[in-house]
């Protein structure tokens, strides 16, 4: 049996560890035989594969990215599943693990349901799939942000400054979070919750009447409640999805407005993807790979790999991608209680 896997969408600390494990169980324990396709969609309608064995995964777990490539692209705008299928015919392909998101699934299911031979496995930093209680490379995004909130704050007690931090999150705040309580920020901003510049301006004036440099963490997805859609002035992706980015520029200059305060803006992007994969989120990757291979010899096409408490379950495609999973209002309260 030949295993073909990619990874699509937007790279992820923990791709390489799920690669790895993917390709050294189904080797060892079932003498499987793999290929990749080079960036996501794109290498499967082009037909675009690499040999995976025991070389090419050497060591890899580590390491960040993905030694496949990934890209946007969209199969059902290269042939769809017409095309897939005769590449796999051609190339002797069997089924396919594909890793990625919300917009990779919702292919992975597309093609499924025309009889493709798929498997999923859950990324995303945002950590927003409802199927699953944590995706690997949102442990690792967190402890990014964390980091440079952590230095944001320093260099605000220095200057007096209010320092507004961006961080991803489209539809959901868990990055924006988690990460926002670990560095003690003065405010949380997440999609869930539109806020008005009166409340965000009073968290501000409170921090700095105690003597503080106030921590603005805002996800890339909020919306003041002035706004109908999110900040985004770059387009949109191969899937149709306004390209976010922006809102903390938007915010910093009418937070110096109204409080005389000067204030500066730091938007982290794709410094949050990069670099190496925290312990939690190889270990994840790891059990999430061999999971995947388990999958394919018991036959589970159009279902996910997925996180339940400590164990790792099978779940239909339709599960993940039926909701996003959004922080929970009761949440939010929990950290707002630490706001100003």
């Amino acid at each position: 049996m030949s295993i073909g896997i990619l990874t699509s969408g937007g790279d992820c600390p923990g791709l390489n560890a799920v690669i790895r494990a993917a390709v050294l169980k189904g080797i060892t324990a079932h003498d499987l035989e793999f290929v990749g396709f080079r960036n996501g969609w794109k290498g499967v309608v082009e037909g675009d594969t690499i040999p995976l064995g025991r070389p090419q995964v050497m060591g890899i777990s580590k390491q960040g990215g993905t030694i496949l490539g990934t890209s946007r692209t969209n199969p059902f705008e290269g042939g769809g599943a017409e095309r897939v299928a005769e590449v796999m015919q051609e190339q002797g392909i069997d089924s396919i693990i594909a890793i990625g998101g919300e917009g990779t699934l919702a292919a992975a299911k597309r093609l499924t349901d025309a009889g493709i031979r798929i498997v999923g496995v859950p990324k995303t930093v945002d950590n927003d799939l409802s199927a699953t209680d944590y995706t690997f490379g949102f442990d690792t995004a967190v402890q990014i942000a964390t980091e440079a909130m952590d230095r944001l704050r320093t260099t605000g007690d220095s200057h007096g400054r209010c320092m507004v931090a961006e961080v991803m999150g489209r539809h959901v705040g868990w990055i924006a979070l988690h990460s926002g309580m670990a560095a003690g920020a003065h405010a949380i901003l997440i999609p869930e919750r539109k806020t008005t510049m009166d409340e965000l301006t009073e968290w501000v004036e409170s921090a700095r009447s105690r003597g503080r440099a106030p921590l603005i963490v805002v996800a890339e997805g909020f919306k003041l409640d002035t706004m109908d859609d999110a900040h985004s002035e770059r387009g949109l992706d191969a899937f149709g999805r306004p390209r976010l980015g922006g809102i903390g520029d938007i915010l910093a200059p009418e937070i110096e407005a109204r409080t005389g305060m000067e204030t500066r803006s730091t938007t982290l992007g794709h410094i949050q993807r990069g670099g190496t994969p925290s312990a939690y989120d190889r270990v994840l990757a790891t059990r999430y790979g061999m999971a995947a291979i388990d999958s394919v010899l018991e036959g589970h096409w159009g279902r996910m790999v997925a996180l339940r408490g400590t164990n790792i379950v099978h779940v239909p495609f339709e599960d993940a991608l039926g909701r996003l999973k959004t922080v929970p209002q009761s949440r939010y309260e929990e950290a707002a209680i630490l706001f100003g």
